[in-house]
Parts: structure tokens; C-alpha cells; sequence
């Protein structure tokens, strides 16, 4: 069973005070944000191009056996009802 994460919160104080630590744990997002981001890494053209490439090969592969067990199974059934409606 998976333990579940325990989160702390400080729902003491006046709604003012509440209020005004608001506009600060935004700043504190936003930096953090902005932080994080500066490791993000965007791909290269010659990246992009290649994983695109890859993808749409895949598909086709993926089609053409998609289609050749659809043909297999639908002649597969047809020849089972044409055997089962001669008797």
C-alpha cells in the first residue's frame, strides 16, 4: 500500500495576517518557477526532426500489422461462418 504524503499547513494567524503572506508565497512560486525552468532543456532541430521521423515509421509499423491481423482474423471468421451456414 502506498504511503501518503503528509502535508503541512499553517492555517494559524488572523485572516489578515493570512492575507498578507499571500503576495509573498507568490514571489516565492514565481522564483521558484523561474528556477526550475532554467534547467529545462528545449531540443535541437536535427533532434526534432529525428524523433518525428521515428514516430511516423512507428505508426506505419504499426498500421501495416494492425491491417495484416485484421485481414487474418476477418478471413479466419469468414471462413468460420461459411463453414457453420453449410451444415
Amino acid at each position: 500500500m502506498a504511503k501518503a504524503a503528509v502535508v503541512e499547513t499553517n492555517e494559524q494567524g488572523t485572516p489578515v495576517e493570512r492575507a498578507l503572506t499571500g503576495p509573498a508565497k507568490l514571489m516565492q512560486f514565481l522564483h521558484d518557477t523561474r528556477q526550475e525552468m532554467t534547467k529545462v532543456h528545449s531540443p535541437t532541430r536535427a533532434e526534432v526532426q529525428a524523433t518525428t521521423i521515428v514516430v511516423i515509421i512507428t505508426v506505419f509499423l504499426f498500421a501495416a500489422y494492425f491491417e495484416a491481423v485484421d485481414l487474418v482474423f476477418g478471413r479466419a471468421i469468414d471462413q468460420m461462418f461459411i463453414h457453420l451456414t453449410r451444415h
